[in-house]
């Protein structure tokens, strides 16, 4: 029996940007492209119709932006959502993960590339930009961010990363709000220290993995076990520690000093 295709969501307020994503994922046998949305509002809808197995979403539209809508498909189990945007910067890709998002890919990714991202976010793994992997990991490795931390500043264009300025700054329909990145994010919870007691040790070595960026079969090969087994050990730590995805799953990693 034929799989069923991975059905994708399209979130981005350029209609002609949804219409090739529309054009390159229809192309491949096992993606269909059910639904499109112009603004946050309307993903958060069209996800809740039409449930959808992947979210494509862009940061900055009108409105919601795509940091809230990832927030309300993931925390009410709608779908998984792919971020694509043509911004890296860090303040994006923290606050888009920590929204719950299962992957952060830029719009420059090749065609390739964008479809094994959305299979896999599909299959349950997760998915980042190789441009931010290395600069993530390393944010990881500095430990976590201050709260006081530079937030982006909104540009005066839309379509153009703002400067940064000394501290948070309020969103507006041209720019994103900027994402808190202290510990006590709702999403990761307020002491993601007391929920590790929960885990086994096996599981303790798993969430280091997941913190050091590792997919299922990363993980398998280095604790030397089977893909299936990590599969479910990672399935195992995300309901234990309270989180939706890997990614979020890593950021605990982080703060608890395992990555």
């Amino acid at each position: 029996m034929t799989p069923r295709p991975v059905r994708v969501l399209l979130a981005d307020d350029h209609a002609a940007i949804r219409a090739g994503l529309r054009l390159l994922l229809d192309a491949a046998d096992d993606v269909e492209v059910v639904g499109e949305a112009s603004d946050g509002t309307a993903a958060i809808t069209n996800a809740r119709a039409l449930r959808p197995d992947v979210v494509l979403m862009d940061l900055r539209m009108p409105g919601v932006d795509g940091i809230e809508a990832t927030r309300v498909i993931t925390g009410e189990g709608l779908a998984d959502v792919l971020v694509l945007t043509t911004f890296d910067l860090d303040e994006y890709v923290d606050g888009a993960l920590r929204a719950g998002a299962a992957g952060f890919l830029l719009k420059s990714a090749e065609p390739a590339a964008l479809l094994d991202a959305v299979r896999r976010v599909a299959d349950g793994d997760g998915v980042l930009a190789p441009e931010v992997t290395r600069r993530l990991l390393a944010a990881f490795a500095r430990g976590p961010a201050p709260d006081d931390a530079p937030r982006p500043r909104p540009s005066a264009h839309p379509g153009e990363p703002g400067p940064s300025a000394a501290g948070p700054t309020s969103g507006t329909a041209g720019g994103l709000p900027a994402p808190a990145a202290g510990r006590n994010d709702p999403a990761i919870g307020p002491d993601p220290d007391a929920r590790l007691a929960d885990l086994t040790p096996r599981e303790v070595d798993v969430l280091a993995a997941l913190g050091r960026g590792l997919s299922n079969q990363g993980i398998a090969t280095d604790l030397y076990i089977t893909e299936a087994t990590a599969k479910t050990h990672v399935s195992r730590v995300l309901a234990k520690l309270g989180v939706a995805t890997r990614m979020q799953a890593a950021i605990v990693a982080r703060d608890t000093g395992l990555a």
